[in-house]
């Protein structure tokens, strides 16, 4: 078990802008095994805890959406996104309007909940789940969504970047409330092209794993950075680059089965380890990590609960 460091001398408020709290790793459910009981409660009290004010969960496919809602309902600190992630829009087949259909009843019947449009995009690779073709379809269909709603974008694009860039520069006009390039790994160019755009870029762990993403990050303006975790997916690695800025670590267990509600489990990320992406940030920037942290809320409050 990994000792506990203190958190920085006063408690930061955080957003993260995506989670997968409805993965069944939060119900103790591994590979269709169950390890522990289901915990998530825990995880969010962990996050409250540390200084987070609201959580957006993630939705990439309508199988989802109720889940998602009913963990949002319970607490008014719980957000969703709405849409077909680019590796499931197969699903738009074989009836294409009846699906778009149902994203826009979760849109209407849940306003108060539903912050953004997505995930959607496109991810080349894993095209053994969908091929590029259906994913551009569906991924442009999508931005009728943002047309009719005016809510912001929440993006995936996984080496991709030039199918992407020309379906959302084509559709200029409908994309007016802006949105975020989640869990970013691309280049510099890229990222300065998204922002020119009027996006926003988020980090995570997957967008600190190597020295070159490092550089990218460093480079990008603070303004435009957006933090999540992407749970329970994309921790920061102890094989990582970064990992050797990360200050703050909580006590973990390695083996699923010695969980206890105390406990983090490795290997699987949650809402609470937003301060070891920030940490990292700050350190590559060499700026304050407080003051990046309230730059960074703010630019959050922006995009997605303007005043």
């Amino acid at each position: 078990m990994r000792p506990v460091q203190k958190l920085a001398t006063k408690v930061m408020k955080y957003i993260d802008i995506g989670a997968n709290l409805t993965d069944p790793m939060f119900q103790g459910m591994y590979n269709n095994s169950a390890k522990h009981p289901a915990d998530y409660k825990n995880v969010l009290q962990r996050a409250w805890q540390a200084g987070m004010e609201k959580i957006i969960l993630t939705v990439g496919t309508i199988t989802e959406a109720d889940e998602a809602l009913k963990f949002a309902a319970d607490d008014d600190r719980l957000f969703i996104t709405m849409g077909c992630h680019p590796t499931r829009c197969k699903e738009f087949e074989p009836n294409p309007a009846e699906y778009f259909g149902k994203l826009c009843s979760y849109i209407e019947n849940n306003k108060s909940k539903v912050v953004a449009v997505g995930e959607c995009g496109l991810d080349y690779d894993r095209l053994k789940f969908c091929d590029a073709a259906t994913q551009r379809t569906y991924f442009e269909k999508q931005l009728d969504l943002v047309e009719t709603y005016r809510l912001p974008l929440f993006l995936h694009c996984r080496n991709a970047f030039d199918d992407f860039w020309d379906i959302v520069d084509r559709n200029r006009a409908k994309i007016t409330s802006g949105g975020v390039v989640h869990s970013f790994d691309g280049t510099l160019e890229q990222a300065l092209k998204f922002i020119e755009f009027g996006f926003f870029i988020g980090i995570n762990g997957c967008s600190l794993k190597t020295d070159e993403q490092l550089a990218v990050v460093a480079k990008i303006p603070k303004e435009k950075i957006l933090l999540e975790t992407d749970s329970p997916w994309c921790s920061i690695r102890n094989s990582h680059a970064s990992a050797k800025h990360v200050k703050t670590t909580f006590p973990t267990v390695k083996k699923k089965e010695k969980w206890t509600e105390n406990t983090l489990i490795d290997g699987r990320c949650e809402p609470l380890q937003i301060i070891q992406v920030l940490e990292v940030l700050a350190a590559i920037r060499n700026e304050n990590v407080e003051e990046l942290a309230d730059v960074i809320y703010g630019n959050t409050l922006k995009l997605f609960f303007p005043s």
